[in-house]
């Protein structure tokens, strides 16, 4: 089996034995359910793969078929390395989900997942948002067809630099969730970008102030990384936001989770060690097969400021809100900056300070 990475691009055959997940599989998988906070990408039991959540409160998600999924693997194995020393690498971890290898059921095994962190665990009404980021949703190596299909998704891509995919937002008078899918991203345009991204932050009283600051402050350290690097560059890679809808005084307390029984979990579910990223298909799967082994609407705190620190409303006291990197399938090495990722975070950071400038 031979493998090779052109410019960063994978290409790989897949082995008989070393198939993709595909609708055959089981609805559930040693406990495992469909992730119920999942605002959008592949959702299991709909697509062909999708992510699941498991017992131990991880995130599975489903190998995609090659190139991407092994793509994606071999992304997280290298900057999840045990012997990475990359400065580069070692401050993308602090963006990114923490990864614990790949999973697979015992009933069966070649089906493979990325076992990752759930970011939005320790919250209690998480708010949830998927960005998708960059001027293009393509990459170099996609078809014409293919290109020309991501550009009539979504025309402004390039303009805008960035797509809302689907976002929950928890209304506080409700006690509900408010989604909102793919279709309601794609029918923001210049001129309505602002107000729509907006919903996002606003909990039915009030625009959460503190929760848009906490992003901005998570976004421009992304950035700074970005502006700092010359390894990588991202094609439809997103940006998951994660805040907490409860007033603060309530979620506090129960907002922590221990951590003790993960760390047991995880080693007693097939994890396997990261593997260089230019692995073939065929021994990525050899080398896992080894390792197999009800709140009222009161006025006070619903805006998010009301009791807190002047820390927190300056936004440096971002501990419940999170911001991550996520989707990793169109990850090539490069020796320039990326330019279309950097573009759509600096227009996303100038929409968010006039969200913010217009509620003041």
């Amino acid at each position: 089996m031979e493998s090779s990475l052109a410019l960063g691009r994978l290409e790989l055959t897949p082995s008989p034995a070393a198939r993709p997940v595909g609708p055959q599989a089981p609805a559930h998988l040693n406990g495992c359910v469909p992730l119920s906070h999942q605002v959008a990408g592949h959702k299991y039991g709909v697509d062909k793969v999708g992510i699941l959540q498991h017992p131990d409160g991880t995130v599975l998600k489903q190998l995609q078929p090659p190139p991407r999924g092994p793509r994606e693997m071999q992304f997280y194995s290298m900057v999840y390395a045990e012997n990475c020393s990359d400065p580069c690498l070692l401050e993308l971890q602090n963006h990114l989900p923490k990864y614990y290898g790949t999973w697979s059921s015992p009933d069966s095994p070649n089906d493979l997942y990325l076992k990752l962190e759930d970011v939005t665990r320790r919250f209690v009404k998480p708010c949830i948002m998927d960005v998708k980021l960059g001027q293009r949703s393509y990459d170099p190596f996609a078809s014409q067809e293919k290109r020309e299909q991501q550009i009539r998704k979504y025309p402004l891509m390039e303009e805008i630099g960035f797509l809302v995919l689907g976002m929950r937002v928890y209304n506080v008078c409700s006690d509900s969730f408010e989604s909102y899918d793919q279709h309601y991203g794609r029918g923001l345009v210049k001129g309505t970008i602002k107000d729509g991204l907006s919903k996002f932050f606003h909990n039915g009283v009030g625009l959460r102030k503190d929760a848009v600051s906490a992003s901005m402050q998570r976004v421009q350290h992304i950035l700074r990384w970005f502006e700092s690097q010359r390894q990588l560059v991202f094609y439809a890679s997103s940006l998951l936001f994660v805040y907490e809808g409860l007033p603060s005084s309530s979620s506090s307390s129960a907002s922590s989770s221990p951590s003790s029984l993960l760390m047991a979990e995880y080693n007693n579910n097939n994890i396997r060690v990261a593997a260089p990223w230019d692995y073939s298909l065929a021994t990525m799967y050899a080398n896992h097969r080894k390792g197999g082994h009800h709140h009222h609407c009161a006025q006070e705190h619903l805006h998010g400021n009301d009791g807190a620190s002047d820390e927190e409303e300056d936004g440096e006291g971002d501990g419940e809100v999170e911001v991550r990197m996520i989707d990793f399938a169109h990850v090539f090495q490069s020796e320039s900056l990326d330019h279309g990722y950097i573009y759509g975070l600096r227009h996303l950071l100038t929409v968010l300070e006039q969200i913010l400038h217009d509620a003041s």
